[in-house]
């Protein structure tokens, strides 16, 4: 399989993430802090929810610095939502590798391709669509209170 110098790009935010859920089940640090590692995207293991996306739990726990984090991969099929709008306490970053999303955040809508980022503060009503005709592959960063619960 041959990759270009764009699509390594994309991937470059899932590089920066890839402490997963296996680190877990390692031996944390002495705080109980979430350990450093990395591990390949392959081994991650897949969840089908009622929507066809397919989430991969990447990494959930504590920081050293005491926020709760939490990141997971989701692939959405076209015209799918993961779930309907909804709100939390934790804020939530999105970071796309392929396809077409569509954000919305408190009734505005945002466009979201390839290496885009998108931002949900705490609080604030938001939801993601794809709008593309293909699937669409993002990942998401949870951090603060409740990160992973919602």
């Amino acid at each position: 399989m041959t990759m270009t110098r764009r699509e390594m790009c994309l991937l470059l935010p899932a590089a920066a993430m890839l402490p997963a859920a296996a680190a877990l089940a390692e031996a944390g640090e002495q705080d109980g802090s979430l350990p450093s590692g990395g591990y390949s995207f392959e081994t991650l293991v897949v969840k089908t929810a009622a929507s066809g996306a397919k989430t991969r739990a990447i990494f959930k726990g504590k920081l050293a610095t005491g926020e709760s984090i939490e990141t997971h991969a989701t692939t959405l099929p076209p015209a799918a939502m993961p779930h309907p709008l909804h709100h939390h306490v934790h804020s939530e970053m999105f970071f796309m590798r392929g396809g077409r999303l569509e954000l919305a955040v408190n009734g505005k809508t945002y466009s979201m391709r390839p290496g885009a980022v998108g931002f949900v503060r705490s609080n604030e009503e938001h939801g993601v669509k794809n709008v593309g005709t293909t699937a669409a592959n993002y990942f998401v960063v949870a951090v603060g209170p409740g990160a992973g619960s919602a």
